[in-house]
């Protein structure tokens, strides 16, 4: 099943509006994910959580990095739960969007009355 990311993203978006909707704010960012997954999986949206990617400099493997959810091996979203983002959010997508070779990556906020969605692009 290969979506365009634009209707990966809208899938996406709207799954995380029914677990905002459902959930509320004021939970950790591991039930938001909990939750999101479940919502992703009845969509039959692919998908997988704590992604490992592995960081090089050189030739040397020098750490590694876990997105929260990784979308049809084509979207990164990085869950919240937090006041405001700030500019290290979006540098931390960009460098995980860096990391796996894509373009297209969604910051979703729970911790506000109405969820806060920011796409993030690699070279944005």
């Amino acid at each position: 099943m290969h979506l365009a990311h634009e209707e990966l993203t809208a899938q996406i978006i709207g799954a995380a509006i029914e677990v905002h909707k459902t959930l509320g704010p004021g939970f950790l960012e591991a039930i938001y994910e909990n939750a999101l997954a479940i919502e992703l999986h009845r969509q039959k949206v692919p998908f997988s959580r704590q992604y490992a990617v592995r960081v090089f400099y050189h030739d040397s493997e020098v750490g590694l990095h876990r997105l929260d959810l990784f979308v049809a091996d084509q979207i990164v979203v990085e869950l919240k739960t937090c006041r405001d983002f700030s500019d290290a959010h979006f540098i931390t997508v960009r460098s995980y969007l860096r990391a796996v070779g894509r373009q297209h990556g969604l910051l979703l906020n729970f911790a506000k009355s109405t969820l806060e969605i920011k796409r993030v692009h690699s070279g944005s």
